[in-house]
């Protein structure tokens, strides 16, 4: 608890002073809400249930990649036997070096509280080094139940980096873009799972009628996309118990038909699983067939970065369960199969899936090929929600309408406008290229890039948050480099092949995100150096110069503490103001989720007859407003709450005597800004030897007016007894006379523009781009579902 002697304030007599006394933070408010929340844990019944559940959901782009696999490795046709062993070598070490040791057992125990994706890591990464770029977090939010973080001794190695990232801006904003360039391309691979999924299994349809034109074959999987799409907002919950069983049937089908292919046509394929083979296989093809071929391989584990996108949808256990037990045993004997079947039918590759498939069953395999690439699809629709939801809570993407479509999982949302873009860049891309080779090429590259980006965010996340042997972590980059650099350069080769889809795509949703989050970030400076001085406030007496009317006002703001300028902007145009005001701060914090239970910060702001009040409302990045039924009716029943409980806490106190600095000796203070504290019955004691010991709880009067010139200590009392608000009984029945008044909710119209003095492009960005988008976007109103009668917007222009 902080201590100031009197004589020590009255030296300061700093501005800076005042304002920390009038409005202090919320430690004991925070401190009280901790440890209220528990986390559910899953049974074995449910654990079975989501695991089956996750087949429909995460898994189905990673189980439909045999559809094209071998085609985009070989699109020159087969020469030599030896060369589809390596080709089928390269694939099941792949496959095990990346979904399963990587992803599976190591990136998913990165999660952050059971979210994933690169913008998860990234929030870990900001509660454990001071790195946000938004300044807006206090050491009150670390209490949450939900913020786990770990301590560092002085001179380990997790201190020093700790240190290296903090140490300047812009290993911060690098950070920010490697984050931002992951999140971009997986957006891009979410347009293009759907299109290459969709049309590899439609191309079925020719396989029966070599006559059929290619046009109908895309008319096929334009139809089926818009069917995908249009069942979205149904919800993941329904569609998951939809899909669990297609997939489920179609793992058993790939599993099957490949075992029966080893048998029939080639067992000496099994001879692939010596990682020999991938040395010769590079030996004699080591020239640009040899980039042509890795890009295809890499076609082999796309699908493995939504898997950790996903994650929010399911436990970590539940996809951990159905990945060893089914996904990973049933795509090795279906590559196996395949290679058998191409070994004897070399003419076959461009569809050898198809052609080995028994024809009594090929109809049924047809039809359960196209489900199961729907499903495909699905894995990266969601991983795209969660995505633009993550960014859109971390203040890195505008704000748009999100559904959550299940009451029993939190994570499981529809974005309508995300889906409807999705939608159309989907048929382009089918449209527009008419060729799974071509989409394969720009497929492989968005997702090397996704691998990437987490190979290279769990780095500090190894030695940071799991405090890793450093041996561990080269080991782990080593392993994964070994592997995903080759394809990377493998897909950058392809650019003019169709890999500059996904590179233009991930451009596109990277400047979108980009300005957004400098504009945001320049707006929030902007309003922490303009904010006004609470001893400016406490200046204006308890009317604040005007005229105070019945009723509450609510004040939005993006500060957490001190007042806002959009508040004196109000004042000095406006005669009256309400009797009631309330500070209300919604911010975000890098977390997943914020317990309703400690949602909710409030404390008095001033004496207790200026009646205002400071609410800050906190949400994870998985947290939605919408689901406040009614937030105006939870503020005030927050503020009701504080008074009672302020009320209690004085009651208390140790004794009713309190002990105030004598001011006769030393004269009455020279400055302005000195105060003491009015003798309340708080929860801490003052201290009887001329300290004064600060609490949350305390309220402030001014020191210096004439009236308390010369005054002692017992009448200085005495006149602040007198002061005081009436009982919290009054003080209570005032507050619902002034709601029953009318509640008007305050919010700034802020319009950002470029200075003058500013260059094209950042002209172009702020003037034109964010402009554009903050017309194009949700209001806070709708967001914070403000009633729009009640709705007073301020407007102002900020020049960043």
């Amino acid at each position: 608890m902080a201590s100031l002697s009197v004589g020590e304030v009255t030296n300061r007599g700093s501005m800076w002073e005042l304002d920390q006394n009038l409005d202090r933070p919320m430690d004991e408010e925070a401190g009280r809400l901790k440890n209220m929340y528990r986390e559910k844990k899953f049974s074995s019944a449910l654990l079975l249930r989501l695991a089956f559940q996750s087949l429909g959901v995460v898994f189905g782009d990673l189980g439909t990649s045999p559809l094209y696999v071998f085609y985009n490795i070989f699109p020159r046709g087969v020469d030599n036997d030896e060369d589809v062993i390596g080709a089928l070598s390269l694939i099941i070490y792949t496959l095990t070096l990346i979904p399963l040791l990587k992803y599976v057992f190591v990136v998913l125990r990165a999660n952050d509280n059971g979210q994933g994706g690169t913008f998860a890591l990234y929030s870990l990464l900001c509660r454990h080094a001071k790195i946000n770029t938004i300044p807006n977090q206090h050491r009150t939010d670390e209490e949450l139940t939900t913020y786990s973080r770990q301590t560092y001794e002085e001179n380990s190695v997790a201190e020093k980096i700790k240190r290296w990232l903090e140490a300047h801006a812009y290993k911060r904003n690098i950070l920010l873009i490697l984050v931002l360039i992951g999140t971009c391309t997986a957006i891009g691979d979410g347009i293009l799972t759907p299109a290459i999924s969709v049309l590899s299994a439609s191309g079925g349809i020719k396989v029966q009628n070599q006559n059929m034109s290619t046009n109908v074959v895309v008319l096929v999987a334009v139809v089926i996309l818009i069917g995908l799409f249009s069942m979205q907002h149904y919800g993941t919950d329904k569609v998951g118990w939809l899909f669990a069983p297609i997939v489920l049937l179609w793992f058993i089908l790939i599993g099957s038909v490949g075992a029966v292919n080893i048998h029939k046509y080639n067992n000496s394929v099994l001879k692939a699983y010596n990682p020999i083979y991938i040395y010769r296989f590079f030996r004699r093809r080591w020239n640009y067939d040899i980039w042509t071929s890795l890009g295809g391989v890499m076609l082999s584990i796309t699908g493995t970065e939504a898997l950790f996108a996903d994650l929010c949808h399911f436990p970590v256990l539940a996809i951990q369960i159905a990945f060893t037990l089914i996904v990973f045993p049933c795509l090795l004997l279906a590559y196996t199969g395949q290679a058998a079947y191409i070994i004897s039918h070399k003419k076959h590759v461009a569809d050898a899936f198809y052609r080995s498939i028994p024809d009594a069953i090929y109809w049924p395999a047809f039809v359960i090929a196209t489900a199961a690439a729907i499903v495909a699809s699905q894995a990266t629709i969601s991983a795209t929600y969660s995505i633009i939801k993550q960014a859109l809570a971390l203040g890195c993407f505008p704000r748009v309408k999100i559904v959550h479509t299940s009451k029993k999982f939190l994570g499981q949302i529809y974005i309508p406008d995300i889906n409807w873009v999705l939608l159309v860049l989907c048929i382009a891309v089918t449209a527009g290229f008419k060729n799974q080779s071509q989409i394969g090429n720009a497929y492989g590259t968005a997702v090397v890039i996704v691998m990437l980006v987490t190979t290279f965010l769990m780095v500090p996340i190894m030695l940071l948050v799991w405090k890793s042997h450093w041996v561990l972590v080269v080991t782990f980059i080593v392993l994964s480099l070994m592997v995903e650099v080759p394809y990377f350069v493998a897909c950058i080769l392809k650019i003019d092949q169709g890999g500059w889809v996904p590179l233009v795509i991930a451009t596109a949703f990277f400047l979108i995100m980009y300005v957004w989050h400098f504009c945001t970030v320049k707006r929030y400076e902007f309003e922490m150096h303009s904010k006004v001085s609470m001893a400016w406030i406490l200046g204006l007496g308890p009317s604040l110069g005007l005229v105070r009317v019945p009723g509450i006002g609510f004040v939005y703001t993006e500060l957490a503490s001190g007042v806002p300028h959009i508040f004196s902007h109000f004042i000095t145009n406006l005669p009256a103001i309400h009797s009631v005001v309330v500070f209300v701060c919604v911010k975000y914090l890098p977390v997943y989720t914020v317990p309703t239970e400690e949602r909710f910060l409030v404390r008095r702001i001033g004496p207790k007859n200026f009646h205002m009040f400071r609410c800050v409302a906190r949400y994870g990045y998985k947290d939605l407003h919408k689901r406040d039924e009614d937030f105006e009716k939870m503020l005030f029943d927050c503020v009701l709450f504080f008074v009672r409980l302020e009320s209690m806490m004085e009651g208390y106190s140790d004794s009713d005597e309190f002990s105030v600095p004598e001011l006769g000796a030393g004269g009455p203070p020279t400055s302005s800004a000195s105060a003491f504290l009015q003798g309340e019955k708080t929860c801490s004691t003052m201290c009887s030897n001329g300290e004064l010991s600060l609490s949350s709880q305390d309220s402030i009067v001014p020191a210096q007016s004439p009236p308390l010139r010369g005054m002692t200590g017992s009448s200085l009392l005495t006149r602040c007894s007198e002061g005081q608000a009436s009982s919290v009984g009054d003080e209570l029945e005032f507050l619902n006379r002034c709601k029953d008044a009318g509640v008007v909710h305050i919010l700034g119209n802020t319009i950002v523009r470029a200075r003058r003095d500013s260059g094209v492009v950042k002209k172009l960005a702020v003037d034109y781009m964010y402009a554009f988008m903050r017309r194009m976007c949700r209001e806070n109103s709708v967001i914070f579902n403000v009633p729009h009668e009640s709705l007073l917007n301020v407007g102002q222009i900020y020049y960043i």
